[in-house]
């Protein structure tokens, strides 16, 4: 690849500032591959301290390190973050606020999701050309850049070591003096990524592990894990959409899902709840009802939370006890784990706009499977589906 292809670009990369984000959008491996394609590269003071990476580290290949982060918004054509734009108290400032008309923001937007509806509809305002990174579609080409897949790797990892910690019991069979203790069962609503990485991860503590989900495919996969499964009984046509992913199911479909899962779910010491489906609001699968009739001291980990959640009492970055069961809406698992993560992520995103910036730029070609999928705003408009549907704008 010639040097000359970032040639004339500003790519900003901020210090994440969500409560409790430890990633950061690139590292030094990263920085390095701009800076020897042509880019200018602004990282902000401290912006990858907390995944273990120093200013110094950044400056070595070639970074320059800003204090100012309206200054590195200023600066920049493209900013690459880990999050969605919060309000940023050190400044008095949303980041909305400081991006440019024909800037581009390439994040996690979780565009559909209610609570930021008003965040989005002010980037639409704003101008700014942005792609969100939970719209890679599942191609081959863009298997390098799919972020929410190597996130959700860590997310069913951590999800189950955290609810195993919240757990008032042994996870694994165990042994003693006065008597056997039974092991914990686990129940894994779908057996995506995440879903698989918690089974993976729930089996290798010890526990009972059922996985439920809609697509044969994904029950096949739990099953050569080692856990029981259980189908709900969706038919494949209604169940799958494109590239493999689950489909949003007519209520009717929902309401049978969940009258097959309600037993499973009430016997379970642990849920972990992965379903979602593609740009739209995750599906609620457990009800409160379910919840009422778990045992107490059960947990749900509701792993979807970010896309609204799959039970109907999470609530996002809360973590609450109802009927005597914690129910988890931890935002953001990933981030607890920000080495790994911020590894991953950062390769995604390089391969995202290595691929798409050509001469200099960042071409926004529509027709585009990948653009197409994670194009959320530009000049002015809104154009995410998944988004406009849920704020009823279809």
């Amino acid at each position: 690849m010639s040097n000359v292809q970032f040639k004339g670009l500003t790519i900003g990369v901020p210090k994440e500032i969500m409560k409790g984000e430890k990633r950061v959008a690139a590292t030094p491996e990263t920085v390095e591959k701009m800076v020897q394609n042509g880019a200018v590269v602004l990282v902000e003071k401290g912006a990858g301290s907390n995944s273990l990476m120093a200013d110094s580290d950044y400056e070595k290949v070639g970074a320059k390190i800003v204090d100012k982060v309206e200054e590195l918004f200023n600066q920049s054509d493209i900013i690459l973050k880990v999050k969605e734009p919060v309000f940023n108290s050190e400044v008095g400032k949303h980041e909305v606020d400081m991006l440019k008309k024909g800037q581009v923001l390439i994040t996690f937007l979780h565009p559909a999701a209610p609570k930021n509806h008003e965040m989005i509809k002010s980037l639409a305002k704003s101008g700014a050309t942005s792609l969100t990174l939970d719209g890679i579609p599942r191609i081959s080409r863009a298997q390098t850049m799919d972020a929410l897949t190597s996130m959700s790797a860590v997310a069913g990892y951590k999800s189950v070591l955290l609810a195993a910690n919240k757990l008032a019991k042994f996870v694994p069979m165990t042994g003693t003096a006065v008597g056997m203790i039974q092991p914990a069962k686990v129940v894994v609503i779908g057996t995506g990524v995440a879903g698989l990485q918690a089974v993976s991860t729930a089996k290798r503590l010890g526990a009972i592990v059922t996985a439920v989900d809609i697509r044969p495919d994904a029950i096949e996969h739990s099953k050569s894990l080692g856990a029981k499964v259980l189908d709900p009984g969706v038919p494949a046509d209604v169940a799958i959409g494109k590239g493999g992913y689950a489909k949003s199911l007519p209520a009717e479909w929902i309401e049978k899902e969940r009258e097959n899962i309600k037993n499973l779910i009430t016997d379970a010491d642990i849920v972990v709840a992965t379903a979602l489906v593609p740009g739209k609001l995750a599906p609620v699968l457990i009800t409160e009802e379910m919840v009422k009739n778990m045992r107490p001291g059960s947990v749900i980990m509701d792993v979807a939370i970010d896309q609204g959640g799959n039970c109907e009492l999470s609530e996002s970055g809360v973590i609450a006890e109802h009927y005597g069961i914690t129910v988890d809406g931890t935002n953001n698992i990933p981030g607890m784990v920000a080495s790994s993560s911020t590894w991953m992520f950062s390769k995604n995103v390089y391969n995202l706009i290595a691929a798409f910036i050509k001469d200099g730029k960042f071409v926004i070609d529509k027709e585009d499977e990948i653009i197409a999928s994670t194009l959320v705003t530009m000049d002015g408009e809104l154009l995410h589906s998944g988004a406009r549907e849920a704020m009823g704008l279809q």
